[in-house]
């Protein structure tokens, strides 16, 4: 880890005899250690507070939690945590939707199709039909209101 710390523009030195690069691999941790939520915070690139949100929507997210809430979360988690992060923000998943991947699917049906939508094409996936009756309902009342601006306007 290189530039700048807390501190200001201190760049740690490796203790004596260790490379930079052997120093930072003594911080890493095992592929299969738990992580705090700062850690995957970062691993992921998703706010703290995300993650947090996202426990009360997934269920199947159970990090451990020890004294004082702090939460450490598993490999398993971590891949989920992936998994989600992906069809939200990459895919273009709702949170709904990624609830019902979950729900019918469980964890396998969300990494099903998140190799489906990598095989595929870039294009999001079409929504389910009752929210596509849905998405249309909101589009034809926004297009009513506007109609509404602007008459008001023209007045």
């Amino acid at each position: 880890m290189s530039g700048m710390s807390v501190l200001g523009d201190i760049t740690p030195t490796p203790p004596e005899g260790l490379s930079e690069g052997a120093a930072e691999a003594g911080r890493r941790k095992s592929p299969n250690a738990f992580r705090t939520i700062s850690e995957v915070a970062e691993d992921l690139h998703i706010p703290q507070h995300v993650l947090r949100f996202w426990e009360t929507k997934f269920p199947q997210l159970k990090p451990l939690k020890r004294g004082g809430g702090r939460r450490y979360y598993r490999p398993e988690d971590i891949t989920l945590l992936r998994r989600i992060g992906d069809l939200l923000y990459t895919q273009g998943y709702t949170i709904k939707g990624v609830q019902r991947l979950l729900k019918e699917g469980g964890i396998e049906g969300v990494e099903a199709a998140a190799e489906a939508d990598a095989e595929g094409d870039d294009a999001p996936p079409a929504p389910p039909v009752s929210e596509a009756v849905e998405l249309r309902d909101c589009l034809s009342e926004l297009e009513s209101i506007a109609a509404a601006l602007r008459e008001l306007m023209a007045r």
